[in-house]
């Protein structure tokens, strides 16, 4: 996928609020409508139009790098690629601990679904959301303090906590009483 830094115009940051990331790519949208270029055609005694097929290409491209910089996990693995760090299939590295701890956390998590119990379901809930915050605070903070060009050990703790989000997240989709593992879509 192309940078969608780029395509919208705006700077690399994982502190991009969703006003900025909107108002981008409304502005991009409206500088492709073919409106747009009749009006601009028409003031320069030229017509020229924009092919359908552009259009819609670039369209499409607007409207998936908005809802890649929307999503904070999506927005955060974008910009530690550009960063040059590693994909989450090149690395698949975890926390220390993580895995004994994400374990019990899923007991947790089918013990509660099991039960039916509304409860249970939303303490569970609430364990895994306060865990997720822990890692969105701890890659806020790290990409933060990354200077123009982070550290290759920088990019790696970004990329492991990355990693540890997402497992964080495929339990919060399980905890949905609407889940349906038969039609889970885990694909970024």
């Amino acid at each position: 996928m192309p940078d969608p830094f780029d395509i919208l115009g705006l700077p690399p940051r994982f502190d991009l609020d969703a006003k900025t990331i909107r108002r981008a790519h409304l502005a991009r949208v409206a500088s492709i409508h073919p409106d747009s270029h009749a009006r601009r055609d028409e003031s320069n005694s030229e017509h020229h139009t924009q092919p359908e097929d552009d259009i819609s290409r670039s369209a499409a491209a607007l409207n998936a790098a908005k809802r890649t910089l929307e999503d904070p996990e999506r927005l955060a693995n974008a910009l530690l690629k550009r960063l040059g760090g590693a994909s989450k299939e090149e690395d698949r590295s975890l926390p220390d601990g993580f895995l004994l701890a994400i374990m019990e956390l899923r007991e947790g998590v089918e013990s509660a679904l099991a039960s039916k119990d509304p409860a249970q379901r939303h303490a569970a809930e609430a364990d895994a959301a306060s865990r997720r915050d822990a890692c969105i605070a701890r890659v806020t903070d790290l990409f933060s303090s990354t200077g123009p060009v982070p550290s290759a050990e920088t990019l790696r703790r970004i990329r492991v906590e990355l990693n540890a989000w997402r497992y964080i997240e495929r339990l919060i989709e399980q905890l949905d009483p609407a889940y349906d593992p038969s039609v889970a879509d885990f694909a970024e």
